[in-house]
């Protein structure tokens, strides 16, 4: 560069936001007057396109994709507003998820909560309604059972053997029973409530309703099979107990192609349950997560591990009892769960309260998750009852 002669400076060229210079006007020229008109022409021009080209972006975009985006067009506006800020896709499943999990989770079509030891009802959900309870029915079959044993000095050493009329009409064989199996009637009842097996429930009622008579006045025995003579103990079992809006239609609980339908209530099987578990033997029965079994075929020992179909089982002071699945009765499950018994003083003695509580679910989409819940919700409403001097509502009670 000489001296003396004018300093020329580079082009500069302003066009608009976000575009490139261009060649036109230098910074002489502005200082002079300002730009030409047909940069303002072209400035015009520049903007509109970009304002075209925005407008075709944010158009064919989604919300949840494009979060810049979102805020250029709230703030290119004249009057600036706050962005709005959607949630990311990956959030929303998740919060949808989340709230299925948990309406799933309350979904029961019945329900109750009883402390075992006096049956009030610390909480109920259309306790009295009949509705199918599947395998929940075994309860039923076990305590007619046990109490034949009891009473009557049943053999539960004794061994029989399964007849083909077991294999009909039950659904499933889950441990491979075959007709000719020989087994003890100890390790059917392990596999009747353990596993929950309906071969193994037929085949306990069908020898133990050969050895109960009907009354003798009535001439039931002649007429009624080993099977109805078994169920007609259950039901005379329901009576006993007050369990007013149920009817049991075979040991097993099946109730596909069967006529007229089993039918139980919440609120009946806690009654039931409450009886059940006065019983150390089913105590012990529902509280064993595995059990192993034999049988003989052919001559020939076979062995089988028994498992629990009840998954809260250990969990939370759950020691029991039994579910129950059907495509009617859906989802159910009926659950005890205890704690350390609670000692209170009295004047110069003390007081033991056992604290035991049960929950009957019925009709439910997620009977563990649920069963879970309720059982957390029952210790709560126990310990708040406990505290207020266990008042007792006849109302209120079983």
């Amino acid at each position: 560069m000489r001296h003396g002669r004018r300093q020329s400076f580079p082009r500069q060229t302003w066009n608009g936001p976000g575009q490139r210079a261009r060649s036109g006007d230098t910074l002489r020229s502005r200082e002079r007057g300002g730009a030409h008109l047909s940069d303002f022409k072209r400035e015009s021009v520049s903007l509109r396109r970009a304002r075209q080209r925005q407008s075709a972006r944010i158009n064919r975009g989604s919300r949840f994709r494009g979060l810049p985006t979102q805020r250029r067009r709230l703030t290119s506006c004249r009057f600036k507003l706050l962005p709005v800020i959607f949630p990311r896709r990956s959030t929303v499943i998740a919060a949808a998820l989340l709230f299925g999990a948990l309406r799933s989770a309350s979904a029961a079509q019945a329900s109750i909560i009883v402390d075992a030891q006096t049956g009030f009802v610390l909480q109920e959900h259309e306790s009295k309604q009949k509705r199918q309870i599947g395998s929940l029915t075994k309860i039923a079959t076990a305590m007619v059972i046990l109490d034949w044993a009891e009473h009557r000095g049943g053999d539960l050493n004794q061994t029989v053997t399964m007849a083909p009329p077991a294999f009909v009409g039950t659904l499933e064989n889950n441990i491979g029973f075959q007709p000719g199996d020989e087994i003890a009637l100890r390790d059917l009842l392990y596999a009747a409530l353990v596993q929950s097996d309906n071969i193994a429930a037929y085949t306990l009622a069908s020898y133990i309703g050969s050895t109960i008579q009907g009354p003798a006045s009535t001439g039931q025995k002649s007429k009624l099979t080993a099977i109805d003579a078994f169920v007609t103990q259950m039901n005379a079992l329901a009576k006993q107990l007050k369990m007013e809006r149920t009817r049991f239609v075979n040991p097993h609980g099946v109730d596909q192609n069967v006529k007229p339908l089993p039918y139980s209530t919440a609120e009946d099987l806690a009654r039931l349950t409450r009886y059940a578990l006065n019983k150390a033997s089913f105590r012990f029965y529902i509280s064993q997560k595995e059990r192993q079994i034999s049988f003989r075929r052919g001559g020939k020992e076979q062995r089988y591990s028994l498992r629990n179909t009840n998954e809260l089982l250990g969990t939370q002071g759950i020691d029991g009892v039994k579910t129950g699945r059907t495509a009617r009765a859906g989802e159910c499950l009926v659950l005890s769960a205890a704690r350390e018994s609670e000692i209170v003083k009295q004047g110069q003695g003390v007081t033991i309260f056992p604290r035991r509580i049960i929950v009957v679910l019925l009709g439910s989409n997620s009977r563990f998750a649920e069963g879970a819940q309720l059982i957390g919700q029952g210790w709560q409403l126990y310990d708040q009852w406990a505290a207020g001097g266990r008042l007792v509502d006849p109302k209120k009670m079983l």
